[in-house]
């Protein structure tokens, strides 16, 4: 009686034991499929609206030409041209508008600067040409001479922009639009008159005129929603036209004085973008 329930006993159990492994792998067989939650990735996007400051320096230059007239029979008496610089500072601010597709960014930009550019120049008539006639000082003592100081008070620029993403975070790009430029003349025209006594006039003129512009340049992120950029700039400002007069020497004279100005800035500037990130699923 022992042995044979004792045998029952270990049958059972044997049987329980070998059930458990298929009961097992038929509850694992019935649980459902889980997707895996996407990851959230951050993607750098240029597109949008900016705002920023600049600062640099600029190699300006101006060629003048300049005519001197016998105001009273306005025969021409003696020409010169003279090219001098317009180096100094300049400090201002832009806005603009991005535009992303792929790797490639379009955009406008337009900015206003103020400079200390600023140079000058002088030119000579001879007294045998500009004073003929003059007997009262010797002709060698009796020549006429003009000066001309310039300044470059400040310049605007609204440019398009076309740039490429080496990176996500670092965008080079080519630039170039219209410029305007506004340029304070001043001039100073010494002469002599009829007693051989000194005579001076002065005149000034302040001109804003439209030109040109080409650059380059690259930006890169410097975290969160800043970008600093470094660029040049090319400005033909176009031509600045003075005249003066000193009609009390002993030929009554008529300065004109024709000026091309031309830049070529280099500056670094910082960006604030509007918006942030593309957030994409993957």
């Amino acid at each position: 009686m022992r042995a044979s329930t004792f045998k029952a006993i270990a049958t059972a159990t044997f049987a329980v034991m070998a059930a458990i492994p298929t009961a097992s792998a038929a509850d694992l067989a019935a649980r459902p499929y889980t997707k895996a939650p996407p990851v959230m990735v951050e993607v750098y996007n240029w597109t949008g609206f900016y705002i920023g400051g600049n600062a640099g320096y600029s190699w300006g230059r101006s060629r003048t030409d300049a005519a001197l007239y016998n105001n009273t029979t306005n025969v021409l008496l003696a020409t010169a041209s003279n090219s001098f610089d317009m180096n100094g500072w300049v400090a201002g601010g832009q806005v603009g508008y991005n535009w992303q597709n792929q790797l490639w960014v379009w955009g406008f930009e337009g900015d206003i600067q103020g400079t200390g550019q600023k140079g000058s120049t002088a030119f000579v008539c001879p007294g045998a040409i500009c004073n003929a006639g003059l007997t009262a000082i010797p002709a060698a003592s009796a020549a006429v001479s003009a000066t001309l100081s310039q300044k470059l008070e400040w310049f605007s620029t609204i440019r398009a922009r076309v740039g490429y993403t080496f990176t996500p975070t670092v965008l080079g790009y080519v630039t170039g639009g219209l410029a305007i430029g506004d340029v304070k003349t001043n001039g100073l025209i010494t002469g002599f008159n009829a007693n051989g006594a000194a005579v001076a006039s002065a005149f000034s003129n302040d001109q804003t005129k439209a030109g040109w512009t080409v650059g380059a340049g690259v930006e890169a992120s410097l975290g969160g929603n800043w970008t600093g950029k470094l660029e040049y700039l090319y400005l033909d400002l176009g031509k600045y036209s003075n005249t003066g007069f000193l009609l009390t020497n002993f030929i009554p004279l008529r300065a004109v004085a024709d000026s091309r100005i031309t830049d070529n800035i280099l500056r670094a500037g910082i960006n604030y973008r509007f918006g942030g990130p593309v957030v994409a699923k993957y």
